[in-house]
């Protein structure tokens, strides 16, 4: 009987462990199949992001659901749903109630709250997760600096004492920081355990120039057309057939460097005015469209340009198509800026620097490419590479017709991107075919006399 009671309770043991081990192991495979699940819920911190302007400071406050529902007692974690039109205002008037900045005089900001989002996010690992992001503007009192105030903040902090606030500052024009890189951290307003009181935050935010928030444009145009994949495709596949004559239906011989290089500079200017156009009037908001069919008109017209490097659909109307399609473009472009919600006077010179900042690296890209372009437009395997190069190119523009219109991502514009990163090497190929191609020509009879 002891024999037989201890072989149970052994087993017992063994069978506990074992389970533990195998939730231990589930639990594992979960983290190392889906690490971005496992660590995805946010902490039950609030965040404050500040976006500094000349005479205001426009605030996004994300405040986690469970912890506003303990400090104000209203079921809004518990029951989200439709949150904002049924406690709305008194929402407003809580939140307004415990944002208080002063002035270095002492005199108090006005403050006044906007829209409210409930965001609500599930992973496997930590369940449901809900968040409400607010839209608060804050203005000084006339006269006084709205980069320097101390920040009484505590929405939540006020009942719940292990809550954190983290303030940060997400968008400064004047000092060169746009909302497209990660914030800066101000500080952390928390409870002061020493002396049991909640310690207002000091944010005192260094002056800028309008120069640096230029510059800073000029780069995010330089950053945004060398990312936009979508845009130099198209202005490449419309400068292929650049140098060559047409003959009847066809695209013919090589035109000569003249004639190329007059082409050339029409097309590309006329994709700037294009494009400029649209940038400022969409920047202003004089012309305002829906993104997806811009962004949809913009993959056709890599199409349309695909089609006509093959055979010439409209020759010598290259120079509007450019300037048409170039509109289109602008449209896109301007959606950036206005993402940015700057005052009039930075947004003048941002829409100067942002286009600047584009013609720049299209301005290079066009250096590095077309000379070679225009070196294999004297040879024989030029069809080749025009052929290849409009086939590949109607490819990506069909596919991201498809993902546009859709909303679905697929494998081939997964593709596209992962191959622009091997850009530089496909321009070292280009060089070195056309140097080969120009040197193999000289050997032999010229098959394309100038």
């Amino acid at each position: 009987m002891m024999v037989t009671y201890f072989l149970k309770n052994q087993l017992c043991l063994i069978n506990t462990r074992l389970s533990g081990w195998l939730l231990f192991f589930i639990v594992l495979g979960l983290v190392v199949d889906h690490p971005e699940s496992a660590f995805a819920h946010p902490m039950p911190n609030s965040v404050v992001l500040l976006n500094i302007h000349a005479s205001r400071i426009d605030v996004e406050l994300q405040i986690p659901l469970v912890e506003l529902q303990s400090a104000w007692g209203h079921a809004v974690n518990d029951s989200s749903a439709g949150l904002v039109s049924r406690l709305g205002p008194q929402l407003r008037a809580y939140l307004k109630t415990h944002v208080r900045p002063q002035s270095p005089s002492g005199r108090f900001w006005n403050v006044s709250v906007g829209e409210l989002i409930v965001h609500e996010s599930q992973n496997p690992i930590n369940g449901v997760y809900r968040e409400l992001t607010a839209q608060v503007q804050m203005v000084p009192p006339s006269g006084e600096d709205v980069r320097q105030f101390t920040f009484y903040y505590d929405v939540v902090l006020h009942q719940v004492m292990t809550h954190k606030i983290l303030v940060s500052v997400r968008q400064d024009w004047e000092r060169g920081q746009l909302a497209e890189v990660e914030p800066v951290q101000v500080g952390t307003i928390s409870l002061d355990i020493v002396n049991n009181r909640i310690l207002p935050l000091p944010v005192s935010i260094a002056s800028g120039s309008s120069w640096a928030g230029f510059t800073a444009m000029v780069k995010l145009g330089t950053q945004h057309i060398a990312e936009g994949t979508d845009h130099l495709l198209f202005l490449f596949v419309l400068l292929l057939p650049a140098p060559l004559l047409v003959a009847g239906q066809r695209w013919g011989r090589f035109g000569g460097v003249r004639y190329s290089l007059k082409r050339l500079l029409l097309i590309v200017t006329a994709f700037t005015v294009g494009h400029s156009i649209t940038l400022l009037l969409g920047s202003l908001g004089w012309v305002r469209l829906p993104s997806q069919p811009i962004e949809i008109l913009i993959a056709v017209s890599i199409l349309v340009s695909a089609i006509h490097a093959v055979r010439p659909i409209f020759p010598g109307r290259e120079t509007w198509i450019a300037a048409g399609f170039g509109l289109i473009h602008g449209l896109a472009f301007a959606s950036t800026l206005v993402n940015l919600q700057l005052d009039a006077g930075p947004m003048a010179l941002s829409i100067l620097g942002f286009n600047l900042g584009i013609e720049l690296m299209q301005l290079l890209i066009i250096v590095l490419v077309i000379p070679w372009l225009m070196l294999l437009s004297r040879t024989k395997a030029y069809t080749i590479v025009r052929l290849t190069g409009s086939f590949l190119a109607g490819i990506a523009a069909l596919a991201w017709i498809v993902e546009r219109v859709t909303g679905q991502a697929n494998g081939l514009t997964q593709g596209i991107e992962t191959a622009v990163g091997y850009a530089p090497y496909g321009l070292i190929v280009l060089a070195l075919l056309a140097l080969y191609l120009t040197w193999r020509s000289k050997q032999l009879p010229a098959a394309y006399p100038d």
